[in-house]
């Protein structure tokens, strides 16, 4: 009995053993010999990663979108030139109707736009599907089983244990 229960006190203390032999710190790692890299000093930059951070600002893009299979239709245009930004977006509106929005943005003015809407709302019918009456079994309500065998083996008062019931 006694070896039974040493054998593997044993094998546990083998196995912990065997995991931290030859363990001497971090000091044996490979990643604590290397040194650190120094980086450059902000001193020793180059000619050609300078950027003018202060530029004159200019751009101008436009873009448009036009799918028959998903039905999404929109344009937008901006340009800019210094702190002055103008441009245009339109799109179709869920009830049919279409928004185009003119704006313009400059450091004294702030941004202003004009928002028109072409066309008349056409209402879309929400279409309801019928529900048909679902047609259900009968369900049989659980009556309890109780058989004469547990009456007469000295269960507690008001103690019947149920047979048939199912999760």
């Amino acid at each position: 009995m006694i070896t039974c229960l040493a054998l593997p006190l044993f094998l546990v203390v083998a196995c912990a053993a065997a995991q931290f032999e030859g363990y001497h710190g971090y000091e044996d790692l490979d990643a604590y010999k290397y040194k650190a890299i120094p980086h450059q000093s902000l001193d020793e930059h180059h000619e050609e990663y300078d950027v003018d951070y202060h530029a004159h600002p200019k751009y101008s893009f436009d873009y448009s979108v036009k799918d028959p299979h998903t039905g999404d239709n929109k344009e937008h245009w901006e340009t800019r030139d210094g702190d002055k930004v103008k441009g245009s977006y339109t799109l179709i509106e869920t009830d049919g109707t279409k928004r185009v929005v003119e704006y313009e943005a400059d450091d004294k003015n702030g941004f202003n736009a004009i928002v028109h809407k072409i066309g008349t709302p056409v209402e879309h019918p929400i279409e309801h599907p019928v529900e048909h009456p679902v047609k259900h079994k009968p369900v049989k309500a659980f009556e309890p089983n109780y058989h004469h065998e547990f009456s007469n083996q000295g269960f507690d008062d008001g103690f019947v244990p149920i047979v048939g019931y199912e999760h």
